[in-house]
């Protein structure tokens, strides 16, 4: 079926077999709008029948801009039924980006949620030539607009009621000419490496991924998901539209972004994917709200989570959660865990998807620990936004999952990951030399994204290939990467990799002093200060073993041989880090311009003609640093160090005990 459908069939399939199913939600002033798939169908019909009256032909492009809408939807399908390509725009583009993509998509109709876009689209008219038609989906403060070229969509559906009685069959008509292999979408690219580009996604690229997704995960008819992400976004025109038609569950569209956790909370669906960002900021709420608490609750609160990390870190580990921690995570369900599940909206759901960034450890155990099944997922827009994704016992926060079944995926010159897929892209539009330079003659797709596949058969994703280093027999080595594997031990504050043109992997290490003092004091190991706790041999032995067990998932090439225990952080040195931090937060100075022997460049543009090291002390910060800038300040801090080492030796030694070198 997957071989021979297309998306409109699919829609056709859906009004006939799940007549009377919800399709897609609508909450407009607090209440819940529903369209069965019979409406479904019908405004999409409508919507199309009314294009095809205005002149729309097979062929040419539609663009939507706004929230997520039904109708918007709708709008995308009608083009598409009629053999046209939809184009969604970001509806916060500025105006130059958004002139940009429409000149380049050629897009002759479109759809706009209200005023606010309608005026954006008027402002850029003269610059969008191929530009025939704008249709706006909500009426309010449109009564005083007229222009030829202006209507709303309900003219165009009642335009298209009209159209279909005098030409009955047209609609189905023009389905049945659609072939799997006509371009049904341009999902543009960020841009964050130039001009964005068009990439084609043909009928047959989302159906065969969707076909994927199906038999890689769990998928119902009755689930329920929350269409809040960007339309844009190729993401969402996977799960949202593609999934949609293809399953038949039901897409539930928030009444405005400023609702969605609202509405993620009364919804609760059963299947989210939101990039890591929100997963910090549920985080984030969760612990504020917790601070804010009385204290019995905080402390039940507290140990609650405490103990689902450790039962957390342990079945990671492939370890038994022994009868004492059970007994204490079951009370904890009852009293914490179902409760938070339930104030974030995610008490029904059965699978949680994260992925475009990497999504910190802390955060992804947290979750995992409270009983959200939060996975990795891996894609691109090229590839359809599907390529790996993890099974649910198999979840960790440093892979990208296991390659879908029928996607290809190996490993190839600088580390760089390759795909070959029924997903990979037509190419993009208007720009043959780029498509040549990412396809190869043999199909296979060039990510651009550097990785490896680890001993269970889960991608690894480490950096940007052109950003990745290499060891001195020229193995990848993305230090960052290795970094992040080591954190995600509890006792492993803060971690800088070494390996750049260097026969093997060092790494320098700070304890988590609470983590790492709570083991010491269940094992009798008494100690006096940070400094004198980081020199037992018994927590060297503790961060060794904490290193080997990350290195198991790393390759040879690439596992940590040597690393050193920092001792003690002066003040001197705080502030010194947090300027750079400070700097680097703000974009003053990139992560490139501290790597390949740049340090000369990074001391230039922090300090000028900085001669003393003592002259720190003058350095005052005015803005409050939000986040986690430790990390920044750590990395930056210790390669600075190293290349003032000549006029600072008595700092250096005062900083780091650089004797203690522990070899693995």
């Amino acid at each position: 079926m997957a071989e021979t459908m297309t998306l409109p069939r699919y829609l056709l399939r859906n009004a006939q077999q799940h007549a009377t199913r919800p399709a897609i939600r609508e909450k407009d002033r607090g209440i819940w709008q529903t369209y069965t798939w019979r409406e479904y169908h019908d405004h999409v019909r409508d919507i199309a029948l009314g294009l095809a009256a205005l002149g729309f032909h097979r062929g040419d492009k539609l663009s939507v801009i706004g929230d997520n809408r039904p109708r918007l939807y709708w709008a995308q399908v009608a083009a598409v039924c009629l053999g046209g390509v939809s184009v969604p725009v970001y509806q916060d583009s500025i105006a130059k980006e958004l002139a940009f993509v429409l000149n380049h998509a050629e897009v002759s109709v479109i759809v706009a949620e209200d005023q606010e876009q309608v005026d954006k689209i008027l402002a850029l008219k003269d610059q969008l030539p191929a530009l025939k038609l704008v249709v706006y989906e909500d009426s309010r403060g449109m009564l005083q607009y007229r222009s030829a070229d202006l209507r709303s969509l309900d003219e165009v559906e009642e335009l298209g009621r009209r159209f279909g009685r005098e030409h009955p069959g047209h609609f189905e008509a023009e389905i049945d000419r659609g072939r799997p292999e006509d371009v049904a979408l341009f999902a543009y690219t960020s841009g964050t490496t130039g001009t964005p580009k068009g990439a084609m996604l043909t009928h047959a690229n989302m159906v065969e991924t969707g076909d994927t997704l199906i038999k890689s995960e769990d998928v119902r008819l009755d689930d329920d998901w929350l269409a809040y992400l960007p339309m844009a976004w190729v993401g969402d025109s996977l799960y949202t539209l593609v999934m949609n038609l293809m399953v038949g569950f039901t897409v539930n569209c928030p009444e405005s972004p400023e609702t969605v956790q609202r509405d993620l909370r009364e919804l609760g669906p059963t299947a989210v994917l939101a990039p890591p960002r929100i997963w910090e900021n549920m985080l984030t709420g969760v612990q504020v709200r917790a601070a804010d608490a009385p204290r019995l609750k905080r402390w039940v609160f507290e140990r609650s989570c405490a103990a689902a990390e450790r039962a957390e870190i342990l079945r990671s580990e492939g370890k038994a959660v022994p009868l004492g921690l059970k007994l204490a995570t079951m009370l904890g369900e009852f009293f914490v865990y179902r409760p938070v599940r339930d104030q974030l909206g995610l008490l029904r759901a059965r699978w949680a998807y994260t992925g475009g960034a990497p999504l910190g450890p802390d955060t992804f155990r947290f979750f995992r620990s409270i009983g959200v099944n939060l996975k990795q997922v891996y894609g691109s827009t090229e590839l359809t936004g599907l390529v790996s994704l993890q099974p649910d016992t198999e979840a960790n926060p440093t892979t990208a999952g296991r390659p879908c079944p029928g996607i290809d995926v190996r490993i190839g010159e600088r580390g760089e990951v390759l795909v070959k897929s029924a997903g990979v892209f037509k190419g993009y539009f208007k720009n043959d030399e780029a498509t040549r330079e990412v396809i190869d003659p043999d199909g296979w797709f060039h990510t651009g994204d550097a990785g490896f596949v680890d001993p269970r058969g889960h991608l690894v994703i480490i950096d940007r290939a052109k950003d990745v280093g290499a060891l001195a027999d020229g193995t990848a080595f993305a230090p960052q990467f290795i970094e992040n594997k080591l954190k995600f031990s509890p006792y492993i504050r803060e971690a800088v990799a070494f390996g750049h043109e260097r026969p093997a992997v060092t790494a320098m290490i700070a304890i988590d002093p609470n983590t790492v003092g709570s083991w010491a004091e269940r094992r009798g190991v008494a100690y006096t200060s940070y400094t004198d706790l980081s020199q037992k041999p018994e927590v060297r032995g503790l961060i060794r073993d904490e290193i080997r067990r990350g290195n198991e998932t790393l390759p040879a090439a690439q596992k940590v041989r040597r690393f050193l225990l920092l001792t003690r952080l002066n003040s001197r040195l705080c502030r010194f880090g947090l300027l750079v931090s400070w700097r680097l937060v703000f974009g003053r100075i990139r992560r490139s311009e501290c790597q390949g022997g740049r340090l000369d460049v990074l001391r230039r543009r922090l300090f000028g003609q900085l001669r003393s090291f003592e002259r720190l002390r003058l350095c005052r910060l005015q803005t409050v640093l939000r986040g986690k800038p430790g990390q920044l300040a750590f990395y930056y801090t210790a390669k600075l160090l190293v290349e003032l080492r000549s006029r600072m030796g008595v700092v250096i030694h005062d900083v780091f005990d650089i004797r203690r070198v522990q070899l693995l």
